[in-house]
């Protein structure tokens, strides 16, 4: 129960990773208001993606060593 907090965060970046992938014309939005001086495009939708994943399975690694 100590690293509920930790997997919570970990499969909602792995959510929110996957799903940028997935559909990034509906993420989008979110990130104009993010990244606001500067123009949001599918690239920056892709890195934020993946790094989300990568973050995910991060954390993963964590609670598997722990």
């Amino acid at each position: 129960m100590k690293n509920l907090d930790i997997l919570i965060f970990a499969q909602s970046a792995l959510a929110f990773g996957l799903a940028g992938l997935l559909w990034p014309d509906k993420f989008m939005p979110l990130f104009d208001v993010l990244m606001f001086p500067w123009p949001a495009s599918y690239r920056t939708v892709r890195m934020n993606s993946v790094a989300a994943i990568a973050l995910a399975l991060l954390l993963a690694a964590r609670l598997l060593a722990s």
